[in-house]
């Protein structure tokens, strides 16, 4: 394949994210690329189906993609300030990843966690050791309570998306994708904060030139495709949408990346969102969070199966932790 040099402003290369790669290879899953013939027939047009590879990040460890970044991160400190431990803000999966990733260094984490938070996602923060500390939901918060901590114990804030290392760490899935799926003409991938879609458009756009990266996000949470159609960074809304992985704004970092280097973002309705995760969960007999069905729904909706191309199209299933007790359809 042939390899091309991503500008240097951007805030990782191609070398960051093999390094992160060849750092975690033995510390993460190698997710597997599932396919179904019932998706491609649905996402296909009058040319016949598009063949739909899907990454499934989803049976990643903690279930979400967000372990490769935290791994990466945590590996990477020196040892004396890795004794220092580890300090972050999460709603939920990064704050399962960093938890995690730390046991494994065997050093402390400080999670800070909206009080709102899931439960099933607080509960596997306790189960990994990590120390919660809980906050009023919102980022000023968030961010004031995380400060707090890094002052209080001299550990190292691991945010969940706007950090080098993260996003190196989230590009090794851009890595064993193209592995695994040489001829993909096209990733998927939902967008928050932009830390896994900033990773994996430099990974691919280095390794394949001509691959198109396309965002998908919730028409409820919508500042990346706002930020994409005005050429500058837009607040995030006061999201309404059930893909709460994905209530997140673009970041000092991840915002270039997206501006530069992502083709596209495509927006989705909530009730698009809740048929799509439906839809997985019957025909593929594959548990997704909402987030992950964001990017379904992408692949499945008209603006995007009336094109002609794009096939086969990858599509990251970015995470799998959802309360079975409180499933959008019940």
């Amino acid at each position: 394949m042939t390899l091309v040099l991503v500008p240097a402003s951007l805030p990782v290369t191609l070398a960051d994210i093999r390094e992160a790669h060849d750092r975690i290879r033995d510390l993460v899953h190698r997710t597997p690329v599932l396919t179904c013939e019932t998706l491609d027939a649905r996402a296909g047009n009058d040319a016949g189906p598009r063949h739909l590879r899907f990454k499934c990040e989803n049976f990643q460890k903690v279930g979400a993609f967000k372990f490769r970044g935290a791994c990466n991160a945590v590996f990477k400190l020196d040892d004396v300030s890795a004794r220092r431990g580890v300090v972050t803000h999460s709603s939920g999966n990064h704050a399962q990843a960093l938890a995690l990733a730390a046991r494994l260094r065997g050093i402390s984490a400080r999670i800070v966690m909206p009080n709102n938070s899931p439960q099933v996602k607080v509960n596997a923060v306790r189960s990994y050791g990590a120390e919660i500390i809980f906050c009023e939901p919102t980022q000023a918060a968030r961010e004031a309570a995380a400060n707090a901590a890094v002052a209080t114990t001299g550990g190292t804030l691991i945010p969940p998306y706007d950090h080098p290392d993260v996003i190196a760490g989230q590009g090794t899935i851009a890595l064993e994708f193209l592995e695994q799926c040489p001829d993909l003409e096209a990733i998927i991938v939902p967008v928050g904060g932009g830390g896994m879609i900033s990773g994996v458009a430099i990974a691919a756009k280095a390794v394949r030139p001509s691959i198109r990266v396309i965002g998908a996000e919730p028409a409820g949470a919508d500042d990346a495709f706002r930020s994409k159609r005005s050429g500058t960074r837009q607040p995030p809304p006061a999201a309404e949408t059930i893909a709460d992985g994905l209530r997140t704004g673009l970041g000092d970092l991840t915002w270039p990346v997206v501006r530069d280097l992502v083709d596209e973002i495509i927006t989705v309705e909530e009730q698009s969102i809740v048929e799509a995760m439906r839809l997985v969960f019957e025909r593929m007999k594959v548990v997704i969070e909402p987030s992950a069905a964001v990017g379904v729904a992408v692949a499945l909706d008209r603006r995007f199966s009336a094109r002609s191309g794009l096939s086969p199209t990858g599509v990251i299933l970015c995470g799998g932790n959802v309360d079975l007790d409180r499933l959008p359809w019940m």
